[in-house]
């Protein structure tokens, strides 16, 4: 018989709530492009029309292992976001990098 998460949540010791809210957040934060778009309710159709392409491009476009920033920049517009680009270091520096932030953008 299926049982509420309410419920084993509630027999969870405070270190196991506070893992699995880690593990949760560190999902969230990393997800390969096919589970954002699902994620954001929209499907390859509609991300195609948007983009002018053909949904066999968008699920191209979601296997690839590599690809030209301002692509992947125009699929999260798409999608309604903006990409930020991000170097983090060792030593916990966290530096954006701004280089990127004009691709997609209509000139004035």
């Amino acid at each position: 018989m299926a049982r509420k998460f309410s419920e084993l949540e509630a027999k969870m010791s405070p270190e196991a709530l506070a893992e699995s809210e880690r593990e949760y957040r560190r999902m969230i934060a990393e997800m390969p492009l096919h589970r954002l778009r699902n994620a954001r309710e929209l499907t390859q159709e509609n991300l195609a029309q948007v983009l002018g392409l053909k949904q066999g491009d968008i699920s191209k476009m979601e296997r690839r292992t590599d690809m030209y920033v301002s692509t992947l920049a125009s699929y999260i517009k798409a999608m309604g976001g903006t990409l930020e680009i991000r170097a983090v270091f060792p030593d916990g520096g966290i530096v954006k990098i701004n280089q990127f932030e004009e691709l997609g953008k209509t000139p004035q």
